[in-house]
């Protein structure tokens, strides 16, 4: 996103929110890396949650975190 993701109105949004409730990351490293985050099952079960951030601050959802991790079988030995 490089200098592009600073004029986005969503990215000023998420910016604002994050403030308010008072986060307060440590604001190191190079900044133009975007996260995600996978539920992976065991064995064969494949990815059961992917969340791609798609622009700064995008966060995923706590619910569908909480019921994909449900999701996971345990794998037999």
């Amino acid at each position: 996103m490089m200098m592009s993701g600073f004029f986005r109105f969503g990215v000023w949004q998420n910016f604002f929110r994050a403030w308010k409730s008072g986060y307060s990351g440590n604001l190191e490293g190079e900044g133009f890396t975007l996260g995600g985050v996978y539920v992976i099952g065991a064995g064969t079960q494949g990815v059961l949650l992917e969340h791609r951030e798609k622009e700064f601050g995008d966060k995923v959802s706590l619910p569908s975190v909480l019921e994909a991790a449900e999701k996971i079988k345990p794998q037999a030995s």
